[in-house]
C-alpha cells in the first residue's frame, strides 16, 4: 500500500493546471475555443475603437492566425514578472490589461485566462507586434518560450497590432480541426456588432476569402435569418447605452438589438462584450421581461385580452426572434467558456434599455402590434386549455388546501413551483417577491419530523408533513411504485428553501428524508430541488464614476473569491462592505426573489437518486435511524474531520 503523506500533494503552477485538466478551461470537442480566444482579443481592441481590421486565416496544415491592426500587444519589461509583457499575456495566467478602467472601457476577456490556454494547449504558438515603429517577433512550444522576443524588423509609427499564428496539440481535443462554420458564424455576427470593423476570413485549404459587410448592422444581420413563410414582424431595432450615472448602472453599459416575431416560432442568439453566451443569461432575461411587459400593456390598453386570460412572458417570447448585443462593465459568466452571464444587475439593466423604446414602436406599427399581441393570446389561450383539462382530471376528491399555503394562479403543473420556506418571516418575503402566476409559497414552522422511522400511514398526524403532502397533491408510496402515483402532483418544481446555515441545513435533511422515505418517485423523477439563498451580501461603494454595486456570494470561498476580484479592480478596502445574512428573514422581498427565486437569477441544486440507492438507504438509516446511534457515532469519529463548521 502507498503512503499517503506530504510527498503525495502535489502542486501544479504555471501552465501545469491548463494541460492537465484542459477541459476545466475550454472545451475540448475541438480546438475551436483557443482560435476564438486569440479572435475575442482582437475584436476587444476593436470593439474600443483601436483596430479596424481583424483577418483570421485557417491554414492548410491545421493551423490558424489572427491578426488585426490594433495598439499591439506591450513588449516592453513587466514592471513584477521581469520579463516582456507580451510573454506574461501569454504564459502567466490570470494576467493581462483588462482589470483596470484604463485599458479597456468594454471587453469580453476579465479573468486574464484565456491565450494562456490557447497557448498552453498548443504544440507551437507564433506572436508578431507591430508597435512603436519595430516588429517584434517570439515563439512558444507547450506553452514555454522557445524563441524569446526580438526585433525582425521596422514598420511605419502608425502601423501598429498583433498577428498570432497557433498550432493545437490534437491529443488534448476529441477532434483535432478547428471547426469553420463555427469562426465563420462567430466572425459574421461580430461584423453586425461592429459594421465600422472589416471582419474576414481566409480558407487555404478551400482558397475561399469571405467578408460581410452589414450596414444596417445587427437589423440586416437578423433579416437574413427571418422564415420567409407566414407572419413575419418588421423588425425592431435599436441601442441604449448608460450615459453618467443612471439608474446604478456604469457609464457605456447597455444594449443594441433586434428583434422580429414569425408565426413558425421563435429563436435568437446573444451576446456581451461580443463574447457568443449561448446558454443565455440575466442580459436575456431582461430582453424578454422587457418585451413581455410591453407587449402585455399594448394588448391591455388596445382591448384586445380575452375576459379571464393571463398573459404569461413564455407567450410573447415563443414567437419573438432575436438578437441581442449587451454590454456590461464586469461581466460574471458562468466557467471559463462564458456561455452564460450571471450578472443579477444585467437583467434589469437590459429591461430599462429595451422597454420605452418598445412601446414606442408598437404604438407606432399598430397593425403590426396587433398581431404580435394577438400570437402572444393564441399562445395563452392554448396553455389555459391545457390547465382546463388537468383540473378534470382531479377535480374528484380533491384534498382542502392547507390555509397558510399561499397558492401560484396557473392550473399547468409543470409551470408551478412551490417553495418549502423555513420560517414565517421568509414566508411573508417570499410571498412578496414571488411570481404569483408560477410560485406558491408553503411556510414551514420549525423543523418537520424525522419521518425515517414513521409509519407511511402514521406521518399525517403531523401537521407539517400534513400540509406538505396535501399541497403537492400526491399520496406516500413505495419507491416500486409506478410513475402513475405522481399523477395529482400540483407542481413540477418542489424546492427546499431554508436558512444557509447549520440549522437550514438540518431542515433540509429532515425533508429529504420526508421526500426520499415516503414520496421516492418525487425525487426520482427529478422533481426536487434545493434553492440556495446567499450567505454573504457585498456592498462596493461608488468608485471612480462607477456606481454602488451588491454582490452576493454562496459561501466563504465564493465571498473570497469576489473580494480578490474586486482587488484586482482597484476597489479600496474602505469601500467594501461585506454583510452575513443570519437567515431569509433577514433579506427583503427584492433580495429574496433576486438571488434565491427568479429563474434567471437563483441558483438551485437539482436532488437525484445515484443507480447505488440501496447505499443511499443504508446511509439514510445509519444518520437519520434511532436504533443506529452507536453506528452514528462511529460515523462522525471517522468523518467529523472533514465536516466545515458554520462559525
Amino acid at each position: 500500500m502507498s503512503t499517503y503523506d506530504a510527498s503525495a500533494i502535489a502542486v501544479l503552477k504555471g501552465l501545469e493546471p491548463i494541460q492537465k485538466r484542459p477541459d476545466m478551461y475550454t472545451r475540448t470537442e475541438s480546438p475551436t475555443h483557443l482560435l476564438q480566444e486569440v479572435i475575442d482579443n482582437a475584436c476587444d481592441e476593436a470593439q474600443n475603437g483601436h483596430a479596424r481590421n481583424v483577418t483570421v486565416t485557417l491554414h492548410a496544415d491545421g493551423s490558424a492566425t489572427v491578426e488585426d491592426d490594433g495598439r499591439g500587444i506591450p513588449v516592453d519589461t513587466h514592471p513584477g514578472e521581469g520579463v516582456p509583457a507580451v510573454q506574461v499575456i501569454f504564459t502567466v495566467p490570470h494576467s493581462g490589461g483588462k482589470f483596470d478602467d484604463g485599458s479597456y472601457k468594454i471587453s469580453g476577456g476579465l479573468h486574464g485566462i484565456g491565450v494562456t490556454v490557447s497557448n498552453a494547449l498548443s504544440r507551437r504558438l507564433e506572436v508578431e507586434v507591430r508597435r512603436g515603429g519595430q516588429r517584434h517577433a517570439m515563439a512558444f512550444e507547450y506553452g514555454a518560450v522557445v524563441e524569446p522576443l526580438q526585433v525582425i524588423g521596422t514598420v511605419g509609427p502608425k502601423n501598429t497590432g498583433t498577428r498570432v499564428r497557433l498550432w493545437p496539440e490534437a491529443r488534448h481535443f476529441d477532434h483535432p480541426n478547428i471547426r469553420r462554420a463555427n469562426i465563420q458564424h462567430l466572425l459574421q455576427a461580430r461584423s453586425a456588432m461592429l459594421p465600422g470593423v472589416r471582419m474576414r476570413l481566409i480558407d487555404e485549404a478551400s482558397g475561399d476569402t469571405l467578408e460581410w459587410h452589414y450596414p444596417g448592422g445587427l437589423t440586416d444581420y437578423l433579416a437574413e435569418r427571418l422564415p420567409g413563410e407566414g407572419f413575419v414582424s418588421p423588425i425592431f431595432a435599436g441601442e441604449r447605452y448608460v450615459s453618467g450615472n443612471d439608474a446604478g448602472f456604469a457609464d457605456g453599459e447597455g444594449a443594441a438589438w433586434a428583434l422580429a416575431w414569425a408565426e413558425v416560432g421563435g429563436e435568437g442568439e446573444s451576446f456581451v462584450n461580443l463574447i457568443p453566451t449561448p446558454q443565455g443569461g440575466a442580459h436575456e432575461a431582461g430582453l424578454r421581461a422587457g418585451v413581455f411587459e410591453s407587449v402585455k400593456e399594448f394588448a391591455s390598453h388596445h382591448g384586445l385580452m380575452p375576459a379571464k386570460l393571463t398573459l404569461q412572458a413564455e407567450d410573447v417570447w415563443r414567437h419573438c426572434r432575436f438578437v441581442l448585443a449587451a454590454r456590461v462593465k464586469e461581466p460574471r459568466f458562468q466557467g471559463q467558456t462564458k456561455d452564460r452571464l450571471n450578472n443579477r444587475e444585467a437583467m434589469k439593466l437590459v429591461a430599462s434599455r429595451v422597454k420605452d423604446p418598445l412601446d414606442a414602436w408598437l404604438n407606432a406599427h399598430v397593425e403590426a402590434a396587433r398581431q404580435i399581441a394577438e400570437l402572444a393570446i393564441r399562445s395563452a389561450t392554448a396553455r389555459a386549455r391545457a390547465g382546463r383539462v388537468f383540473e378534470k382530471k382531479k377535480a374528484s376528491g380533491v384534498a382542502v388546501l392547507p390555509g397558510k399555503l399561499t397558492d401560484c394562479e396557473t392550473s399547468d403543473p409543470t409551470r408551478a413551483e412551490i417553495f418549502l420556506v423555513e420560517g414565517d418571516s421568509a414566508g411573508g418575503s417570499a410571498k412578496q417577491g414571488r411570481n404569483r402566476e408560477t410560485q406558491a409559497i408553503l411556510p414551514l414552522r420549525g423543523k418537520v419530523l424525522n419521518t425515517w422511522e414513521i409509519d407511511r400511514q402514521a406521518i399525517f398526524a403531523n401537521t407539517e408533513v400534513h400540509d406538505i403532502a396535501v399541497a403537492l397533491g400526491i399520496d406516500p408510496h413505495a419507491p416500486d411504485a409506478p410513475d402513475s402515483v405522481l399523477d395529482g402532483l400540483r407542481y413540477h418544481t418542489v424546492a427546499i428553501m431554508a436558512d444557509a446555515d447549520v440549522d437550514g441545513a438540518h431542515i433540509q435533511t429532515l425533508l429529504l428524508t420526508l421526500f426520499l422515505r415516503h414520496f421516492p418517485r418525487l425525487v426520482a423523477r427529478g422533481h426536487v430541488y434545493i434553492a440556495q439563498p446567499p450567505l454573504y451580501g457585498i456592498r462596493v461603494a461608488a468608485h471612480k464614476g462607477r456606481p454602488e454595486r451588491r454582490l452576493y456570494a454562496l459561501d466563504e470561498a465564493e465571498r473570497d473569491e469576489m473580494l480578490a476580484q474586486l482587488g484586482d479592480e482597484g476597489i479600496p478596502e474602505t469601500k467594501i462592505h461585506v454583510g452575513r445574512f443570519k437567515g431569509l428573514g433577514e433579506m427583503n422581498p427584492e433580495q429574496l426573489r433576486e438571488t434565491t427565486m427568479h429563474p434567471d437569477t437563483r441558483r438551485f441544486l437539482r436532488v437525484t437518486l445515484p443507480d447505488e440507492r440501496d447505499a443511499v438507504a443504508r446511509l439514510f438509516a445509519m444518520l437519520m435511524g434511532k436504533g443506529a446511534a452507536n453506528e452514528r457515532r462511529a460515523w462522525m469519529e471517522a468523518k467529523g474531520d472533514q465536516t466545515e463548521v458554520d462559525a
